[in-house]
């Protein structure tokens, strides 16, 4: 099934975003949907961080569940799934770094350099969390290639390519090159007000299918 919308509820001020879901993809093992900007993936804590992505899927896909998740302010591809045998294939293969993710991002500043890799280690900055830092002594390793799209003055539109998969990976590599995304109100907050969200979409997603093993591609065009 493909091009199918979930319709979302009516939003005040204050909520996630409104408007549809796209669903890119559904069969008997999986389900994968372009996640908008300003939406949870799971629950946060609290009756008002209740509305998310995986509480509107399951209003059509009871049997859903969770495999990885984007960041709040991140929009792009991602997958779930719909049995607990497509949870654990799809488990590993992003544990074993079997999969392949693209993401777009604008960011501040000319990169003057085409392409390149950050490989520093990412840990929490327990004073300021959920900031995460670049920690040599205690952080978790962390690889992501990139390459520019299209450098400005003023910005540079760059394509991400993570190796692995550490929380606000993208975000703290960008910044740590002095390129932080734009919009960005954790690492870049002093642009936050100039965007309508964090420049940073899940442009593309590989992956093998649970059944079989085939391998599948999805996309989702950046908004931005």
């Amino acid at each position: 099934m493909t091009g199918t919308r979930l319709s979302e509820p009516l939003l005040t001020d204050s909520a996630p975003p409104e408007g549809e879901i796209p669903v890119l993809h559904a069969d008997h093992e999986l389900l994968v949907v372009d996640k908008p900007a300003g939406l949870l993936t799971v629950p946060g804590k609290g009756p008002d961080l209740a509305d998310c992505l995986i509480a509107r899927l399951a209003e059509a896909f009871p049997e859903v569940l969770l495999v990885h998740r984007l960041d709040r302010d991140t929009s792009g591809v991602m997958v779930f799934a719909l049995t607990h045998h497509a949870q654990r294939h799809l488990g590993l293969q992003f544990e074993k770094r079997q999969t392949k993710k693209t993401y777009v991002a604008r960011v501040a500043g000319r990169m003057e350099e085409k392409a390149g890799e950050v490989d520093l280690p990412i840990g929490v900055d327990w004073p300021n969390r959920p900031r995460q830092m670049i920690d040599p002594e205690n952080g978790r390793a962390a690889l992501t290639g990139w390459k520019v799209q299209r450098a400005r003055e003023e910005e540079t539109r760059v394509r991400l390519y993570p190796r692995t998969g550490r929380s606000h990976q993208l975000r703290v590599h960008m910044l740590s090159l002095g390129h932080p995304i734009l919009g960005d109100p954790l690492y870049a907050p002093e642009t936050a007000a100039d965007y309508p969200r964090m420049m940073l979409h899940a442009e593309e997603l590989r992956l093998r299918h649970p059944d079989g093993g085939r391998g599948m591609q999805f996309r989702a065009k950046p908004p931005f």
